[in-house]
């Protein structure tokens, strides 16, 4: 069966089952920039989004957790602002791609491998700001799940400071037929990349596996197959977590960043 799909498509396929989101972002890692047409910018322009905002609401602020950092797409560009920013994932993977990106740049980033259902547990002390972006939460699959991270969040949290969760909306999406996410070409360094995502759904869930081709200009190309589970929460029903875990006067900002924004305070003692 191989060998009948390298004549019609010589493409040398390397599957791997990366069904945990632990083993799914560590195998992304080194394809993770790829997502975004020019990553630099997604850093400098997202940074940009979440400090007006953090100087909006909470004035002052100094030191920032992010909970869900991946390669350090907000931690990075949120640094270079001047902020004290400490960050975590549950992917070893990203994280030392995160650590080489802050080793690069020069700037001075606590990097740890933790999983957000133990934030205050692993890093055991209160931050100006919390944050989880670029829908990573979703990677919870159960309302109980969800707020025993954002109740871990909230302990994260100084009284008086806030938490900031972006999140795909799923309301505007088609969860009853599979779907095809293309992310195009990249080319880069002499390397053509092509990405795409078929979601599957399954009820409240959805199976995403995600295809990146890497394509060196030879007679074959190396297929990268990676697999996650993302639970298709509603934005109305995570606000009602996060004021669940403790957060008030929660709201959706959908002008400010690439996925909508749900801010929320921690009452001041």
């Amino acid at each position: 069966m191989v060998s009948e799909n390298r004549r019609e498509c010589p493409y040398k396929f390397g599957w791997k089952k990366m069904t945990d989101t632990k083993g799914f972002y560590s195998e992304l890692s080194d394809f993770y920039h790829l997502i975004y047409p020019d990553w630099e910018e997604s850093v400098r322009r997202q940074a940009e989004a979440l400090d007006a905002t953090i100087r909006e609401v909470w004035r002052g602020s100094e030191t920032v957790l992010d909970v869900s950092c991946g390669i350090g797409t907000q931690s990075l560009g949120l640094a270079s602002r001047r902020y004290k920013v400490t960050a975590s994932d549950l992917s070893p993977g990203t994280i030392e791609r995160a650590k080489r990106e802050a080793l690069r740049r020069g700037l001075d980033i606590t990097y740890s491998v933790a999983d957000m259902r133990k934030a205050y547990t692993h890093h055991a002390r209160q931050f100006d700001v919390v944050l989880s972006c670029d829908n990573s939460i979703p990677h919870l699959l159960t309302d109980e799940d969800i707020l025993t991270a954002l109740k871990q969040l909230y302990l994260c949290t100084r009284p008086g400071g806030g938490c900031i969760v972006t999140l795909r909306d799923y309301e505007k999406e088609d969860l009853a037929h599979q779907q095809v996410k293309s992310y195009g070409v990249r080319d880069e360094d002499g390397v053509r990349w092509l990405l795409w995502q078929v979601w599957d759904p399954q009820g409240e869930t959805y199976k995403m596996t995600f295809y990146v081709v890497e394509d060196r200009g030879a007679e074959e190309c190396r297929t990268h197959v990676m697999r996650s589970t993302y639970y298709a929460n509603g934005i109305d029903r995570f606000i009602e977590l996060m004021e669940r875990a403790g957060f008030e006067g929660v709201r959706r900002y959908d002008d400010r960043y690439f996925q909508p924004m749900l801010v929320g305070t921690r009452a001041a003692e």
